[in-house]
């Protein structure tokens, strides 16, 4: 793309319409832009236009977000190891180095808004180029600091700073590497002297400023402070690796300024109108972070400086007011104190009163309800339970004041408790004085025992000393519980919840049960997070174990409110902002996996998960709910078909026209669910199944539908049900033909070849060798096709599972001929290179039986093995049988080298993980064999009767010392000798 008058016209027209409220012209020109995007220099033309002055500035700032987009998805470009994934085009290196000529002196000139812009593309550009490819970056920026230094262009220093805190920020969080290292070196040696000078200038001029008064102080101060932020983020990304020698020197300069900005107040900037405190604040709030830092990595140095910095903190913290707007200060505030507290200075605390003190004036008016946490609680609940319930709160006043008390209480345990005792009586004392207007002292004392509990190590239990639970739990939360009017004090009622939810391991049954009914009828409150609450502790009371792993509560002990307790969980999904309420779905997909599931509940309750579900399918927007709606689904159809199969018929009837929407309206996200549903269901079914599944059926063996990777697993589940219950249909119209072409295009690929081994091994298992011996052939050549050209340790386990389960089902024999049928003699080179080695890398119960039994009847069965010529195969594969039967996994399986495959689990048997309730069971192909050991040695014994003499010598020269020990052990825990 040549950079003339009518690229110039062309990009700035398109911009423009981007911008249009009609969606036409919207559209247009974002289909116009992105097939220029592939056209080398499309990007220097975009920047050069955001340089052009005579182009409108809502223009040029379009055109600055899609340049720095642009940069984002090509600067750097990874091509896709799956053969139809859409690779972009990347930026030409040409392109590239004229770019980066450009955007520093355009950046540091541009107005702010594009500056933003383009300081991000910079950053962009220097995480993939800098410092290696992009050398002369950090010497363009220093000498352009030096020089906006000298006339006090703060614009332009600002500008400067920005992008160094950018591109620094690489230092942060990363593991240390030779590479990093060298990096920060290079930019340790370039910038922190330029970085100090500027520091301490921009100090004196604030120092200057704040004496000299006068009316424009506040404009004058506020590009100063904001400098000044910027060398403390600096700072922070280039001491973070380690403390490097060049702060260590100038500790003292750094300190002194920072403690500055932590002890004076700028009133010009604090009182006035506008953001001048947020801004102050920004600054005190890196400068709490660069102590912190300190105090975590540096102790040793920072030493001296410390008691003057806890002080300083403290008296911060005790005048800054409760306003949302000095949240961030106030919580890396405490967060320092708090790193303090557990580190070997925390006899800072030691001091008489010091803990009182704390606790009063510091965690007390921070854990208090705030009129924004109320707000919250109304118009946001999601955000609420969010930050309350599930522990995303830790970077909030109320978490991480409690986290303070955590911290001193690691060294000084009794005090805290006493004094946090002490607290929370004084608190539930004052609200029986006036429970109207004092209701937020109890929520702050139930808000301190709840956060300060201590989690038991190994389970769900919690426990606490500032309280006696059942105690607490009887005076204080119960009253709450069994109060009528759902709806009054709504956060009151959503911190008993909370506690009851907390505690209920500890709550006796007989208690715990006669509440239950007093928390179904919260689920009827007018607030989304009382309701939610609610739901959330009966799902949770529905998971207590008892400590021999039995479940607390039955279905005999819901049976009395069952009709209630689902009635309420339905109707709550009606009302306003909860109809895709989380809580609610997961408790009713628990309580359908406890209770007692008649035709008399499975009826009602599938006729309004259906409606829920029809209503979803409109517009899918809440992926949690909606998993717990088709777990919902799927719990229900199990648990009611288990006990009265007749009701298979009538789920069918109510679930086909969902399952038949989501898939006529091309509702994507929702197939894989549909898929493990209508496997399910086949699954129910005795055979013959119905027609109507058939239909299905050749829709699954059609290629189209195997185009999206994301539907696979749910797919081979489906197909799976369809051979396991209607093996006869695959003989007719080349099916088998069809669902061996699945396979194929399945175990191509490295992130589906699981999946089809999964297709392979079901169609082994339930056809007979005279039906599928045409195709073996080509099926042996095409896993030999993968294992020369693409094999991984995943795909070779696989195999080898894959022909064991041969072996199993259809003989040694044809096994071995067919695969030697491929190529003469191939068995045996199959034998040494792949299953020998492999072997005991099997993880699995079921994997590990068929793998041993396959390999030993192979051993004892097979004239290839048998044969005087193969003394050697024979032996060693013996040796591997041992060990994967004697040692235990851990000592047998290597970590795996492709990073593809770690966390991945090897099964016999797909289940595909999304839906829990509808997963197929793992069958075992080898259920009349109990013991994989036993059945080693009776097939040895038996086979060396037959030859006496002959096997011991084999046994000796074979197997590894470990392993001769290990199967002689085997043989006299049976009584089964090998003679």
């Amino acid at each position: 793309m040549e950079w003339n008058a009518e690229t110039l016209q062309f990009l700035s027209q398109c911009f423009l319409h981007t911008l249009s409220p009609n969606p036409e012209p919207r559209r247009r020109a974002e289909s116009s832009l992105s097939e220029a995007a592939d056209r080398p220099n499309y990007g220097l033309a975009v920047l050069r236009l955001v340089a052009e002055p005579s182009v409108d500035e809502q223009i040029r700032q379009c055109a600055a977000v899609n340049f720095k987009n642009h940069l984002r998805v090509r600067w750097s470009t990874e091509v896709s190891r799956e053969p139809n994934a859409v690779t972009l085009i990347s930026i030409p290196e040409s392109e590239k180095e004229q770019i980066k000529t450009l955007i520093v002196p355009l950046m540091l000139s541009a107005t702010p808004r594009i500056q933003s812009q383009l300081s991000e593309a910079l950053s962009l550009i220097g995480k993939h180029d800098f410092p290696k490819k992009w050398p002369s970056l950090l010497p363009e920026l220093v000498s352009s600091l030096r020089t906006a230094s000298q006339s006090s262009d703060y614009a332009t220093i600002n500008g400067i700073l920005g992008t160094a805190n950018s591109i620094f920020k690489k230092f942060r969080y990363q593991y240390k590497t030779n590479d990093l290292l060298l990096d920060l070196k290079y930019c340790l040696d370039n910038f922190t002297a330029p970085l100090l000078e500027i520091f301490l200038k921009t100090a004196a001029l604030i120092d200057s400023v704040v004496k000299s008064g006068g009316p424009a102080v506040a404009a004058t101060l506020r590009p100063l402070i904001e400098s000044q932020r910027l060398c403390c983020r600096i700072f922070y990304s280039l001491n973070f690796q380690e403390l490097p020698e060049f702060f260590e020197d100038h500790m003292k300069e750094w300190m002194g300024e920072f403690k500055k900005y932590l002890t004076m107040r700028y009133p010009a900037l604090e009182e006035g109108s506008g953001d001048g405190l947020a801004v102050v604040d920004e600054l005190r709030a890196a400068v709490c972070e660069n102590i912190s830092l300190y105090i975590e990595k540096n102790e040793e140095e920072f030493q001296e400086y410390l008691n003057d910095f806890a002080l300083a903190v403290w008296s911060l913290l005790t005048t800054v007011s409760a306003s949302p707007s000095r949240d961030r200060l106030t919580i890396t505030a405490i967060k320092f104190l708090t790193t303090v507290s557990t580190s070997v200075h925390h006899a800072l605390f030691a001091a008489d009163n010091v803990i009182s003190q704390i606790c009063q004036g510091i965690v007390i008016p921070n854990v208090r309800l705030r009129d924004e946490d109320e707000e919250l609680f109304e118009i946001n609940y999601v955000e609420f339970v969010r930050r309350d319930m599930e522990g995303s709160d830790l970077d909030t006043r109320r978490r991480i004041a409690c986290e303070l008390l955590k911290g001193i209480a690691t060294n000084y345990k009794e005090r805290v408790t006493a004094i946090v005792s002490a607290q929370i009586q004084n608190m539930l004392g004052s609200f029986a004085t006036n429970p109207a207007v004092n209701w937020k002292d109890k929520d702050c004392a139930i808000y301190l025992v709840v956060s300060l509990a201590t989690k038991k190590a190994g389970g769900n239990s919690v426990s606490t000393d500032l309280v006696n639970v059942e105690s607490f739990f009887g005076s204080v939360i119960v009253p709450e519980l069994k109060s009528q009017d759902v709806n009054g004090f709504p956060m009151l009622k959503a911190g008993a919840l909370k506690f009851f939810t907390m505690f209920r391991n500890q709550i006796s049954k007989p208690i715990a049960i006669a509440l239950v009914p007093d928390v179904v009828r919260f689920l009827g409150s007018e607030s989304n997070v009382v309701h939610s609450y609610a739901a959330n502790c009966i799902e949770k009371l529905l998971l207590v174990k008892e400590e021999g792993g039995m479940a607390r509560y039955t279905s005999s002990d819901i049976s009395p409110f069952l009709p209630v307790l689902i009635g309420n969980l339905f109707n709550a999904l009606k009302f306003p902002e909860s109809e895709e309420n989380q809580y609610i779905m997961k408790c009713i997909m628990r309580v359908l996996g406890v209770a007692d599931i008649t035709r008399e509940v499975a009826g009602p309750c599938i006729s309004e998960l259906t409606n829920v579900l029809a209503e979803v399918c409109k517009n899918p927007k809440n992926p949690v709910f909606n998993h717990y709606l088709f777990e919902a689904v799927a719990v229900l159809v199990r648990r009611a078909c288990e006990k009265d199969t007749s009701l298979i018929s009538a789920f069918e009837g109510s679930l086909f026209p969902s399952l038949q929407t989501i898939l006529v309206n091309d509702v994507t996200e929702f197939f894989p669910y549909a898929f493990q549903l209508l496997a399910q269901l086949v699954e129910l079914n005795r055979p013959p199944i119905p027609p109507s599944y058939l239909q299905i059926f050749e829709l699954l063996l059609s290629p189209d539908s195997w185009r999206k990777t994301a539907n696979v697993p749910a797919l081979v589940r489906l197909l799976q049900a369809f051979l396991q219950k209607a093996p006869h249909e695959l003989n007719r119209e080349g099916r088998l033909s069809q669902v061996l072409g699945i396979f194929e295009r399945l175990v191509s690929s490295h992130t589906t070849d699981e999946q089809g081994f999964y297709v392979l091994n079901t169609v082994i298992e339930n056809l007979g060798y005279e039906v599928i011996a045409p195709y073996v052939s080509h099926i042996w050549v095409t896993l030999f096709g993968r294992l020369q050209k693409n094999r991984t340790v995943k795909f070779v386990k696989s195999f080898l599972i894959f022909m064991s389960l041969f072996l199993v089902k259809h003989g040694s024999a044809n096994l071995v001929d067919s695969i030697n049928a491929v190529q003469p003699n191939i068995f045996l080179v199959i034998l040494e290179q792949f299953w020998i080695p492999n072997l005991k890398l099997i993880t699995g119960a079921i994997e590990l039986k068929l793998t041993s039994v396959a390999s030993t009847r192979l051993l004892c069965e097979s004239p290839a093995l048998l044969d005087p010529t193969s003394v050697k195969q024979w032996g060693k594969l013996l040796d591997s049988i041992v060990t994967l039967l004697s040692r235990p996994e851990q000592d047998r399986v290597e970590v795996e080298p492709e990073v593809l495959d770690i966390g991945e689990t090897m099964v016999y048997a797909a289940t595909y993980v999304p839906l829990q309730n509808a997963g197929r069971k793992e069958e075992d192909p080898l259920k009349e064999i109990k013991d994989p050991k036993e059945f080693l040695v009776a097939s040895l014994a038996n086979l060396s009767a037959h030859s006496p003499g002959r096997y011991p010598q084999i046994i000796n020269e074979n197997l590894d010392q470990a392993n001769q020990t290990a199967l002689l052990q085997l043989c006299g825990t049976y009584k089964l000798p090998i003679v």
